[in-house]
């Protein structure tokens, strides 16, 4: 079905060798994967953001080098530059003093980023602004976040739709989707980092939804799993099949009752091997 996207968050992994990848190192693993999977998700150029005023952007040798690596009905979810999205640079040190991020939602640093992936805009279904959890030191109140971003998308036209990704679980009521709904700005469900459950949070907003919408399942004990695992990806160590079946009945309401676009972007960190998660949706969604 066009309208469901089913791809991992990121794809260079050693240890799918048989899942995904003839060997353990291909000469190029995005073009390997696009055999596979139709969609992925580009988490590398999220971090950015590497001191006072030093921004790094995606280079353009990658840029062409990944396009040249999939087909032509293949589709990226990229998660913008961090330096648009934090509010504060990282710290050192705890006791640290805040410094703000001149580049926060930077209607200018957008447009340039924009332009350093220009050649693979045709093929990028959403593009994903990860916030972090916004105490009341790097964000005042909801009101406040929302009034950023309401200027920002009055400020920029973006060629490719809009995703939002709040790790603050009480921003998820009905006034911020009211305002993605008239900002014509999609949201990111996230799994994981103590946020609600995500078909909760659809049958409570699904009317509010329209468009373009990504899932991510990320898991709920990052470290954990890692351990577990010693982070070799080929297997399953943690089975989620209580409530995989509940997100593909959501991802069929999205798309049969709403006529959405749906990017399901699955991390080994969710069940210990994303490949094999993915087939348990394949085999739900019939696809």
């Amino acid at each position: 079905m066009d309208n469901i996207h089913i791809g991992t968050c990121s794809w260079k992994y050693d240890s799918w060798e048989g899942l995904v990848y003839r060997s353990a190192k291909p000469d190029n693993y995005l073009r390997e994967y696009a055999q596979k999977y139709n969609s992925v998700e580009i988490d590398q150029w999220f971090w950015s953001l590497f001191g006072e005023n030093q921004v790094v952007l995606p280079k353009s040798g990658v840029v062409t080098e990944y396009k040249g690596s999939v087909p032509a009905d293949f589709k990226f979810v990229i998660k913008v530059p961090n330096s648009l999205t934090l509010t504060h640079y990282y710290k050192k040190v705890k006791t640290d003093p805040l410094s703000k991020n001149p580049h926060f939602l930077s209607p200018d640093l957008f447009r340039r980023f924009l332009d350093s992936i220009g050649p693979l805009l045709p093929q990028v279904g959403a593009l994903s602004f990860q916030f972090e959890y916004l105490n009341k030191q790097k964000m005042g109140s909801q009101t406040e976040f929302l009034d950023h971003l309401g200027a920002f998308a009055q400020a920029i036209e973006s060629p490719v739709p809009i995703c939002v990704e709040t790790r603050n679980p009480y921003y998820l009521n009905t006034r911020y989707f009211d305002f993605l709904q008239a900002a014509d700005m999609g949201h990111t469900f996230c799994h994981g980092y103590y946020m609600p459950d995500i078909t909760e949070t659809y049958e409570t907003f699904s009317s509010q939804l329209q468009g373009t919408t990504i899932i991510r399942l990320l898991g709920r004990d990052r470290k954990g799993i890692e351990k577990t695992t010693g982070k070799q990806w080929g297997r399953v160590v943690d089975p989620q099949d209580a409530e995989i079946p509940g997100i593909s009945r959501m991802i069929r309401k999205m798309v049969d009752q709403s006529g959405m676009d749906v990017y399901l972007n699955v991390n080994n960190h969710y069940e210990g091997s994303a490949p094999v998660t993915i087939e348990k949706f394949h085999d739900l969604l019939q696809l």
